[in-house]
């Protein structure tokens, strides 16, 4: 039977290629993180769990269940430059970790200093899904394949996992509709990286048909939706498409009430009924 843990401290668990098993077991070491993985049993908190990305399902989607492992090369920062729109050649860029906005905290903020004075930063915030139960086993089943030992009850415990779907899907949206006013109020960008499958579900159970793609640079929230490639006998993070939205989009999408917008919509109504050919401005003297 096929193991359903695909990449284990960042190393992939299926390419044949000889990783030293107990040594990378030993060192617990997250090469996304470049520390020891802090993904650590409930049970046992001395121990890392390690796992990243899990086959699940009867299509065996490669879902990937830990934050950290988007992380990978920071491409999705690199992703992330072009909504600085104020960013300019002589800039730095700096990455700083979470932070407090109203509404709740952002998982990281992309910014471009000039002389240490912020002129410009973009929100970043990742998502993963949500496993249940546990994948212990499934880990413990690995190892014992590669020679380790490991405890008899664990390899053969029928405990399964599963994927959350519905909550993790309601809990980032939530959130998300929480902070992106005040990104739109503060005209900046706040974005959502997710793996395909996640924004696969998301389109599918809630109501996000207008969501625009491409994505337009003037809505503050983006979607980034990434997927898992095979490389070199790896898994590699590849972006595979963009979307975007504002504040009204994300409350329609949760079924909310949008008045927020009301008293702005009214405005806008009013003066494109009064736009006609005689309102138009000439730029010619």
């Amino acid at each position: 039977m096929k193991n359903k843990v695909l990449e284990l401290f960042g190393l992939s668990t299926y390419s044949g290629r000889s990783c030293g098993w107990k040594d990378v077991v030993k060192q617990s070491r997250c090469p996304y993180l470049n520390r020891k993985c802090v993904k650590n049993r409930k049970s046992d908190p001395d121990t890392a769990i390690g796992t990243c990305v899990v086959c699940h399902g009867v299509d065996e989607k490669r879902v990937i269940i830990c934050p950290h492992r988007l992380l990978e090369r920071n491409q999705i920062f690199t992703d992330c430059i072009h909504l600085l729109t104020l960013h300019e050649p002589g800039n730095e860029l700096h990455l700083l970790g979470e932070q407090p906005v109203p509404g709740g905290n952002v998982d990281f903020f992309l910014v471009s200093p000039k002389k240490r004075k912020v002129m410009d930063f973009v929100g970043v915030e990742l998502q993963t899904l949500d496993s249940t139960g546990t994948v212990w086993p499934e880990r413990q089943r690995f190892l014992k394949q590669q020679g380790l030992r490991v405890k008899k009850h664990d390899a053969d415990s029928d405990r399964k996992f599963g994927i959350n779907w519905k909550m993790t899907a309601k809990t980032i949206l939530v959130q998300l509709h929480h902070k992106i006013e005040t990104f739109e109020q503060i005209n900046k960008h706040l974005v959502l990286v997710a793996q395909d499958h996640l924004l696969d579900y998301i389109l599918k159970e809630f109501s996000f048909d207008h969501l625009s793609t491409p994505a337009r640079l003037g809505d503050p929230m983006h979607f980034h939706v990434y997927q898992t490639n095979e490389f070199r006998r790896s898994l590699r993070l590849e972006l595979k498409k963009r979307y975007s939205t504002d504040a009204v989009g994300i409350a329609t999408g949760l079924g909310l009430q949008v008045s927020a917008k009301v008293e702005l919509d009214e405005i806008m109504t009013r003066l494109e009924k009064q736009i006609s050919d005689e309102t138009l401005l000439s730029i010619q003297r």
